[in-house]
């Protein structure tokens, strides 16, 4: 048997402790970042605004906190077994690498349970989008125009965080002719507020920017608010789509709250 390194042994140990306070000190702030926006989501419309940045910063960190973690752990484990008698039998190896894989899975199952309860509620959420209609944003980061159509989520990867959804009813100018399947990133997707739960849309008020559906079409276009009074929730916004004009003017078109959702930030149209 090996002699062991002791203090190496030790500073990974402490390397642990720092990494796993560190961690619990950056849920809290995801944490605090979650209740603000879900207190006020209208926040990130403001111009300005970078709250979502800065959560994107922090999940990094997570992640990457993370990581380290599993490598030193990886490391002590080296480590420590060179505590452990050599050259088992052939049954006690098939012991050992099964407890080792009970402990990586273990590990697996912890850095899940460390996500934080809004975190892993957010992507159930999105999962549970599987069959719905979305907007999603169909054109490459560097196009200099935004295209948003009607798509059907045909599945949501928790790992990778992409969608697979399907335009079903694609453009008469679609090359390829028949619907079309896309692989989007979450920031690429927009969930309609629910057509038998009103609850779910967000109440525009006069003169908001949003992205709606347009009438008789599957796709999305930039448009305004023109009023906002609805008797029932369930009633059509009155908008104006800009580059609509008609005789000099931009008429108003009824659409249903359902196909009406807020404009990203950043659009490009």
């Amino acid at each position: 048997m090996s002699s062991p390194d002791i203090p190496a042994i030790l500073e990974h140990s402490k390397e642990l402790d720092r990494l796993r306070k560190e961690q619990e000190d950056v849920l809290v702030e995801i944490n605090k970042m979650h209740k603000r926006l879900q207190a006020a989501p209208e926040v990130v419309e403001k111009p300005g605004d970078s709250s979502l940045s800065k959560l994107k910063a922090l999940y990094t960190h997570a992640k990457e906190l993370s990581e380290n973690e599993v490598t030193i752990s990886n490391s002590l484990m080296g480590q420590l077994d060179t505590l452990l008698p050599s050259g088992p039998s052939g049954q006690q190896r098939r012991r050992i690498e099964g407890s080792d894989q009970k402990r990586r899975k273990m590990k697996t199952d912890s850095d899940i349970s460390r996500i934080s309860p809004n975190a892993r509620s957010q992507l159930e959420a999105w999962a549970s989008l599987k069959g719905e209609q979305v907007a999603a944003r169909v054109t490459p980061d560097e196009s200099e125009k935004d295209e948003w159509f009607v798509v059907k989520v045909i599945h949501f990867d928790k790992e990778t965080k992409l969608f697979e959804v399907l335009d079903e009813e694609p453009g008469d100018d679609d090359e390829g002719g028949g619907q079309r399947k896309y692989k989007l990133p979450m920031s690429s997707i927009i969930p309609f507020p629910k057509r038998n739960d009103p609850a779910t849309a967000q109440d525009f008020p006069p003169g908001r920017q949003v992205l709606a559906v347009y009438p008789g079409t599957t796709a999305l276009y930039k448009a305004t608010v023109v009023n906002n009074n609805r008797k029932r929730k369930t009633d059509e916004y009155l908008l104006e789509f800009d580059d609509d004009e008609e005789d000099g003017s931009l008429p108003q078109r009824g659409v249903p709250f359902h196909k009406v959702v807020p404009l990203p930030e950043g659009h490009r149209q």
